[in-house]
């Protein structure tokens, strides 16, 4: 029992700690909602002094003398209207700022979050699935800031208790201290209801982010779902956890069905207390009718500011959960440092190759499993080099790595004689352009995939501002074979791909991200099997254009075509992470056998399983959307 009260009490103090961030960053705007709602707070109070003043000299009068005076009418009348005037300007001023402030630490947030996400490396993101993510960004926000709304009304409403009750105290003694007895029952009941409540909305709160992991899981892998014919599995997972979500809102929706007309009824209950004592008192004659009407409507006012305050504490446990989650993402360590070294400037106006040094490079994603050791070798400007390896020989980590997605955990990769580690940040993506396996397209228009939104004025400051144009796109397309097939689209470079491409044949989405690095003119491309999808023709014509048109870019390729193989100067042998070979396609094939077998491996499945071929011949290709779909 202790350590539970342990628990609420440090989720109530770690929930002001959080409130507390949010007024440090908007202390303004919280002043203004706070003013407003103290304005309320108030002029409810003076509510009940107009109704008492209003009942001891013009309704008690009029009863006794059968006469309305009307100059005390009018003055009424204007007290009421003057006072509900002010009162809404409050609750405006209460509502606007809360909803200022609340959405203001939302948008900051939000935008922290997503620079972290950018700022972490790859190796960060690979331990994190992409549905937490979301969630941490999204609702994890959301419930962080959620005590926001009730808390300039929180603090009003406490200002409106103490006036409250030193008005009771004024009007009569003995009434108020009759009426105050409902407040140790009132303060009972909203503790029982946060120990109950707590708990649900804490569970409620992760289970969110569960879902979203889930359903973000399905959307993802919807090509797996349907060709598997898993759509009921992932239904069922699904709806279990969409169930159990249900379920722990249904308990907290019933524990506040129950507690809520507890808490509106008590205070009536002291009200009747109050009413059948003080007619005692007026009979009496111990005290004036108006006094009974005043503290009777002061004490049902007194126990909004306690519901008040419960409501928002019944937001702590939601709001800490979330704001821990942020902060875990904020906080993460594993930020990509940065050098403050530059790359040489072109000379004469070209782009000439990069000259690529790789030393005694190691690399694991997981502690004591490396995947690299001890890599080492060189790659002269404007050479090609292919890399070659069995799978999960560290061909796609080595591309990594060259991209500087990781950093090698042993040795050293230079770039012209600098290491990556110490060049200034935004100056690799200027030299080294790195093409995946699986090519990502955003949901926009073909030039806004290869662009990425560089072709709008202003977009880009380095020296390619100039060069992505559209002549420069249509050039890249040439180059990378996709030129046919763009332009025989519905609206060609403005035709939008939809999400992730999915318009598109695999082939084609690989031709689409080639060209998005070419149009760069990177001095270092790394190709990390990124024509695996491509009919061998059509691959041997994009190799074939990126030697005539990038004579000046050094190359990197991962490959197992041995055509593609065949085109490189040099090829590196990998084998469980190390170097086994090195030397011409030529050379390895007499002298390795393991070699042999591997380059050889490929070709015979492709002859013998054609049907499995991922791209039809260009023949044979949709060119259109709508053929492609």
């Amino acid at each position: 029992m202790s350590g539970d009260q342990g628990s609420k009490r440090a989720t109530t103090t770690e929930g002001f700690r959080v409130l507390w961030v949010a007024i440090k960053r908007e202390p303004w705007v919280f002043a203004l909602s706070t003013l407003g709602s103290t304005l309320f707070g108030a002029l409810t109070v003076a509510d009940a002094w107009v109704l008492g003043w209003s009942t001891d000299h013009v309704l008690l009068p009029a009863y006794r003398d059968r006469e309305v005076d009307a100059t005390m009418l009018v003055a009424v009348v204007a007290l009421f209207v003057a006072v509900a005037i002010l009162r809404a300007v409050g609750i405006v001023a209460r509502r606007l700022g809360a909803g200022i402030m609340q959405y203001r630490m939302q948008a900051h947030t939000r935008r922290a979050v997503t620079r972290q996400y950018l700022t972490l490396p790859m190796a960060w993101h690979q331990r994190h699935p992409t549905g937490e993510l979301l969630s941490n960004a999204n609702s994890d926000v959301e419930a962080a800031w959620s005590p926001i709304a009730p808390l300039p009304m929180a603090v009003g409403t406490i200002v409106m208790m103490v006036i409250a009750i030193a008005q009771m105290f004024v009007a009569d003694l003995v009434l108020a201290l009759v009426g105050l007895l409902v407040f140790p029952a009132v303060v009972l009941a909203n503790l029982a209801f946060q120990r109950l409540s707590s708990p649900l909305m804490t569970r409620a709160q992760q289970l969110r982010a569960e879902l979203s992991e889930v359903a973000h899981e399905s959307f993802d892998g919807a090509l797996v779902v349907k060709t598997l014919g898993r759509e009921d599995e992932e239904t069922a997972r699904f709806a279990a956890k969409a169930r159990e979500l249900r379920d722990v809102n249904v308990r907290a929706g019933r524990i506040r069905a129950a507690f809520d007309p507890a808490l509106a009824a008590l205070p009536n209950l002291g009200v009747l207390v109050v009413l059948v004592v003080g007619v005692a008192r007026v009979t009496s004659g111990a005290t004036d009718a108006g006094d009974v009407v005043t503290v009777a409507y002061l004490l049902t006012i007194v126990s909004f500011p306690i519901r008040s305050i419960g409501w928002l504490l019944g937001e702590f446990p939601r709001s800490v959960v979330g704001f821990r989650r942020v902060r875990n993402v904020l906080d993460a360590s594993g930020a990509t440092p940065y050098g403050g070294s530059r790359l040489p400037p072109a000379q004469d106006g070209v782009r000439r190759g990069a000259h690529l040094e790789l030393e005694h490079v190691a690399y694991g994603y997981e502690p004591g499993q490396p995947l690299l050791r001890d890599v080492s070798f060189e790659v002269r400007p404007g050479r090609t080099v292919a890399v070659v390896g069995a799978t999960a020989s560290g061909k796609s980590t080595l591309t990594a790595l060259l991209a500087r997605l990781v950093d090698p955990h042993h040795g050293t990769i230079r770039l012209d004689g600098t290491d990556l580690r110490d060049l200034a940040h935004g100056e690799l993506p200027k030299t080294v352009a790195l093409v995946p396996q699986t090519a990502f397209l955003f949901d926009d228009t073909v030039r806004g995939n290869i662009t990425l939104g560089h072709d709008e004025p202003g977009e880009r400051t380095d020296e390619l501002t100039d060069e992505l144009t559209d002549e420069a796109v249509w050039a890249a397309l040439r180059v990378a074979q996709a030129d046919g097939f763009v332009a025989a689209l519905p609206q060609g470079l403005d035709t939008q791909l939809g999400e992730r491409g999915t318009s598109l044949s695999g082939g084609q989405r690989q031709r689409i991200s080639l060209a998005r690095a070419l149009v760069r003119k990177p001095r270092l491309l790394v190709l990390d099997d990124a024509t695996s999808a491509v009919d061998p023709e059509v691959e041997q014509r994009i190799l074939a254009g990126l030697k005539e048109a990038g004579a000046e870019t050094t190359l990197v390729v991962v490959a197992y075509r041995k055509a593609t193989i065949g085109l490189a100067d040099e090829v590196v042998h990998l084998v469980d992470g190390r170097i086994a070979d090195r030397g011409t396609h030529a050379e390895l094939l007499a002298r390795s056998d393991a070699y042999a077998r591997l380059v050889n491996a490929y070709e015979q499945q492709a002859e013998q399983h054609p049907e499995q071929h991922p791209e039809q011949h260009p023949e044979q290709q949709p060119d259109t959307v709508e053929a492609a779909e």
